[in-house]
């Protein structure tokens, strides 16, 4: 009777910590032939102009697909400026938009349009450090991220004409249809040098990294 209560008892806690994970990452993990391929095209992975840190001729490209409404990429992303951080010649971060939150869009859309101003890192980190004042439940609520805008030193009534920009739309199309086409389903998802994550995790992403740096 107690074998069969502990084996109850430890399938609850498997399950219960699998619902937790499939929660955060906002829906039911794709099946293996839905992941993304390794070898991906380049040319769908780094597009230009697209949001980028480190230096252009780095030994490593992260490509990174976000939505800022994202809870785990708000988590994820202090953990990727520690290793651009600790390799800062050898490790580049592109970022790419993937608005798969209902109403993310619209956030997008300004953080596109704070580029104008030169201010996207500035406008992205507001966002992720006051997520909760914009999202609830993982619901946006796009008009509440301007007073977090402003903060950053953003000038939000130029940024609301400008998120209007046809060019703007043009450039999530764009990242849409390149996640779409590498089989894009969740955020954040990773890509180091063209490779995958086998698996989604900050120790995957990490070893991933630390294996194409020594390669």
């Amino acid at each position: 009777m107690n074998k069969l209560l502990f084996a109850g008892t430890a399938l609850l806690l498997v399950v219960a910590f699998a619902v937790a994970v499939l929660v955060e990452r906002g829906g039911p993990a794709p099946a293996p032939s839905d992941r993304p391929s390794a070898g991906a095209d380049p040319s769908l992975l780094v597009r230009p102009g697209a949001p980028a840190l480190g230096p252009a001729g780095a030994k490593v490209t992260l490509v990174e697909f976000l939505d800022p409404a994202c809870e785990t990429c708000a988590v994820f992303y202090p953990e990727v400026k520690k290793m651009l951080a600790a390799n800062p010649d050898r490790l580049r971060l592109v970022v790419r938009h993937v608005p798969f939150h209902d109403g993310s869009e619209a956030v997008v859309r300004m953080l596109e349009a704070a580029r104008l101003q030169d201010k996207y890192w500035q406008a992205l980190e507001a966002l992720f450090a006051a997520q909760d004042k914009w999202v609830t439940n993982h619901r946006v609520q796009a008009d509440a991220a301007f007073p977090l805008l402003a903060l950053a030193g953003i000038d939000v009534e130029r940024l609301k004409v400008d998120a209007q920009r046809e060019d703007v739309r043009a450039r999530v199309a764009q990242d849409l249809a390149d996640a779409k086409a590498l089989r894009v389903t969740k955020t954040p998802e990773y890509f180091v040098n063209g490779r995958p994550l086998p698996s989604f995790g900050l120790e995957q992403l990490r070893a991933l990294v630390a294996d194409a740096l020594r390669n």
